[in-house]
């Protein structure tokens, strides 16, 4: 019986350079891989990032399996600072190292190497769809909103989706998520007037507005945290105002905050929130605070139930470990599946992601595929 080795194809996926927004091959090799054994597939690209869309099975089955994933990696950083070539896949003492060899080359290998021996070994009544995206680590305004959208054009439905992702925090099976926190950015500009340090009455200084509009969101804690959430945070990330005299009050400045938010609020509650101090302080000092606000995503759940449940066991009879359900990190594409179908995430250990010298356990490439393809078979059932 013919098997997909996952190591190997994660070391072929590694090998193509494909950082963000350059497709780098990755999805050709795809492409080639599951057309091999059955899969139609489709190339959604938009506004020049690269896209694929597989299916294997009918279109609109009442049963339709989905993965997603990116093949799309953050630059390496300084290269002289790796231990090894961050795209050569070398294997060292039982780990390969590359970019993407976390996040998330060898999720998208061992879900892709677990479809393809599925649907040759034990063709399943229903559908195994992968949407792999070259547009998640950039804006990801044109990957898998850009698939979905196709989808939706064409008829294409997933019933459920597992996202491949990094979810474990140290040992590959102790968390799977099953909702994200919201994510939102807002850069406030004060605007004030310039004056001599020496006669801060005649200056309006915009740098003591935004000290006390900081001040203000940072006095009390957004929430208490949810059933599912912690609570959410509200972190200062930048002010400036580019001055290099120490004897003048700048005209100008600005500041910046990072909000991840949990189910108490959404991207429009928070705008009106920060808005409303940044009005309020205005009105105080006299300096003009303008609020340039960007929502990232929206806070989701997937309220567990019996996919999140068919996951959680799949994991558990592999690893021996049962995962906690989690809303914990950052932002995933799961916030685009979400409004699509339910979906969940599990991944492997993502210590090293993003990091000089990310790398991975070979052994646990082959026991994230050995997972995905319980989870497959128990879902076809």
């Amino acid at each position: 019986m013919t098997t997909i080795d996952p190591v190997d194809l994660t070391a072929r996926l590694i090998r193509c350079n494909s950082v963000t927004p350059a497709e780098g091959g990755a999805l050709v090799l795809l492409q080639e891989l599951l057309e091999d054994a059955g899969f139609e597939c489709r190339r959604v690209d938009r506004n020049g990032i690269a896209n694929l869309f597989a299916r294997w099975g009918k279109k609109g089955a009442n049963r339709s399996f989905g993965f997603n994933g990116h093949t799309d990696v953050v630059p390496a950083g300084d290269i002289a600072a790796w231990t090894q070539d961050p795209f050569g896949a070398a294997i060292v003492d039982g780990w390969m190292y590359g970019r993407g060899a976390t996040d998330m080359k060898s999720g998208v290998a061992a879900f892709a190497a677990a479809a393809v021996d599925f649907v040759r070994n034990t063709p399943p009544d229903g559908a195994v769809i992968l949407t792999i995206t070259g547009d998640e680590e950039d804006e990801a305004k044109d990957g898998t909103v850009a698939l979905l959208d196709w989808m939706a054009g064409e008829g294409e439905r997933m019933t459920h989706c597992l996202v491949g992702e990094p979810t474990c925090p140290e040992r590959l099976g102790e968390m799977m998520k099953i909702g994200r926190r919201g994510s939102l950015t807002c850069r406030f500009t004060a605007t004030g007037v310039q004056g001599h340090s020496a006669y801060p009455q005649r200056a309006r200084n915009p740098m003591s507005a935004l000290v006390r509009l900081l001040g203000r969101l940072e006095e009390r804690p957004l929430d208490e945290g949810t059933a599912h959430f912690d609570t959410s945070t509200l972190a200062i990330t930048t002010i400036d105002c580019g001055n290099p005299a120490t004897n003048v009050i700048p005209a100008r400045g600005t500041a910046t905050v990072n909000i991840r938010f949990n189910d108490v609020h959404s991207g429009d509650s928070l705008t009106r929130w920060l808005e409303d101090h940044a009005a309020a302080v205005q009105a105080e000092t006299g300096v003009v605070i303008g609020c340039a606000i960007s929502i990232s995503g929206e806070s989701f759940v997937t309220p567990p139930g019996e996919f999140s449940a068919l996951v959680r066991d799949a994991v558990e009879a592999e690893t021996g470990i049962r995962p906690d359900y989690s809303t914990s990190g950052g932002t995933s594409d799961a916030r685009f599946v979400r409004t699509h179908c339910p979906v969940v995430e599990f991944g492997l250990v993502g210590k090293t992601m993003h990091q000089v010298d990310e790398r991975v356990e070979v052994a646990q490439i082959g026991k994230l595929k050995a997972i995905y393809g319980r989870i497959l078979r128990d879902y076809f059932a």
